[in-house]
C-alpha cells in the first residue's frame, strides 16, 4: 500500500478542502493534529532513518504518516476507525513502504505489524481513552520498541515522568521498562477538533531489559496495584486490603522489604516496588 508525501510547511486549510476529511468521532476521542510545527517536533523527536520501521497509531488523516513514510524505511499505520483506514488506504498511492492496518492498538498483532525479529519505534497520537492502555501494551510486549514518540494529554504525561515522591502505577510501569521524557507541550489549538485540554509529547527511550529482575511481572503488578488502591492511605493498609493478607502480614512484608510500613505507595522508587515484591514472593 502506497502513500504520497506531505510536505512539512504544507498548508493544512489548502488540504482539508481538496481531500473534504470528514467531522471527527468524539466517541474514539478523535482529534486531529493540523500543527505542522508541533509535527515537525514529534518526527524529530523519533530520530528517524530509512533503516527504521515505524508503528503509527491513530493516523488520523494521514499528516503524520506521510511525515514519517518520507524519512523512514517502512511504516504500519494502525487505525482503529474503518472509515479513516480506508480514507487513508485511498490517499496512500505513491509509495508502498506504507501499509494501513484496521485494528484496535490494544489487541493488535505486533509481531505480525512489523515481522518476527524486526526492531521498531512507535510513533503515535494517541486517543485519551486508550493511552495509558496503549504504551503499556507496547512497553510489556515480548518485542517492545526501541524507542517510542507519544501524545497523550498532560496529566498522562505528567505521571509517566513522575520521580518519586509523585509516583502512580502509570508512572512505575513506564519507568521499569523505559525512560521518558517530556519532549513539548501541545495547547488545544493544535488540533481540530481543539479538545478541552493540554497535550504533551513524550519521548521514552526503551531499555534492553527492565530496570528489575522479576520472577512474573503479572505478579509483580498485583502487588504495586494493590499499593496504589488507595495512594492516599499507608503501604500497610493498601497492601493488607488490595493484596487480602492477614493481620500483620502487610507490616512482615514491608519489613523485610526494608520500607516503611507507614508510607505512601506514591514514595516509593522501582527498587524499592522491587523489594516489596519480592519480599510478598517469600511471604506467600
Amino acid at each position: 500500500m502506497s502513500c504520497a508525501p506531505l510536505r512539512m510547511n504544507q498548508d493544512v486549510t489548502d488540504s482539508r478542502k481538496t481531500t473534504r476529511p470528514r467531522r471527527a468521532r468524539k466517541a474514539l476521542g478523535q482529534h486531529f493534529l493540523v500543527d505542522t510545527r508541533v509535527l515537525s517536533r514529534i518526527v524529530r523527536a523519533a530520530d528517524l532513518s530509512t533503516e527504521d520501521v515505524v508503528v503509527e497509531v491513530g493516523p488520523g488523516r494521514g499528516l503524520m504518516t506521510a511525515a514519517i513514510a518520507a524519512r523512514a524505511g517502512r511504516v504500519a499505520a494502525v487505525e482503529l476507525d474503518p472509515d479513516l483506514a480506508s480514507a487513508l488506504e485511498a490517499r496512500c498511492q505513491d509509495m508502498p513502504r506504507v501499509s494501513v492496518v484496521c485494528a484496535d492498538a490494544r489487541q493488535v498483532d505486533i509481531e505480525a505489524l512489523v515481522g518476527p525479529d524486526t526492531r521498531y519505534k512507535l510513533v503515535a497520537n494517541l486517543p485519551y481513552y486508550a493511552a495509558s492502555a496503549i504504551v503499556r501494551r507496547f512497553l510489556e510486549a515480548p518485542r517492545p520498541p526501541d524507542l517510542m514518540v507519544v501524545m497523550v494529554q498532560r496529566e498522562v504525561a505528567e505521571r509517566m515522568t513522575a520521580p518519586p515522591g509523585r509516583m502512580s502505577l502509570l508512572s512505575v510501569g513506564v519507568q521499569l521498562y523505559g525512560e521518558p521524557k517530556v519532549v513539548c507541550h501541545v495547547p488545544p489549538r493544535a488540533f481540530r477538533p481543539p479538545p478541552k485540554v493540554t497535550s504533551t509529547v513524550v519521548r521514552i527511550d526503551v531499555r534492553p531489559r527492565p530496570v528489575l529482575e522479576l520472577r512474573s511481572g503479572e505478579e509483580f503488578f498485583e502487588v504495586v496495584r494493590a499499593g496504589f488502591s488507595s495512594p492516599r492511605k499507608q503501604l500497610r493498609n493498601t497492601l493488607r486490603q488490595g493484596l487480602s493478607l492477614e493481620e500483620g502480614g502487610a507490616d512482615e512484608i514491608l519489613s523485610t522489604a526494608c520500607v516503611d510500613a507507614r508510607r505512601r505507595p506514591q514514595t516509593l522508587d522501582l527498587a524499592e516496588w522491587g523489594r516489596v515484591y519480592e519480599a510478598f514472593r517469600l511471604h506467600r
